[in-house]
């Protein structure tokens, strides 16, 4: 959010007002997730044949890209846990 208003990576990276935060934004995307896993897995959208979300390649690919970004959200969510092998 802050870089689409602007905020430049120097100044966002002395931004700490918002880390004690952080535990509800992890809870806030992890809830996300658990929702598009549920609706993605568990309760597929009830599709009329011949739309493009009855086609399996869109379904595979949708779900490809679910498990792209999860991976990528958890590496930087974990970024606290590992980011002292850096310093």
């Amino acid at each position: 959010m802050l870089v689409v208003l602007g905020a430049g990576g120097a100044w966002g990276s002395r931004l700490v007002a918002l880390e004690p935060l952080q535990p509800f934004f992890v809870a806030a995307a992890l809830a996300f997730f658990g929702l598009a896993f549920h609706r993605l897995y568990r309760r597929p959208a009830a599709c009329v044949p011949g739309e493009v979300c009855a086609t399996p390649a869109v379904r595979r690919r949708h779900r490809v890209i679910f498990w792209i970004v999860a991976a990528f959200a958890v590496v930087l969510m974990s970024f606290p846990l590992y980011a002292p092998l850096f310093y």
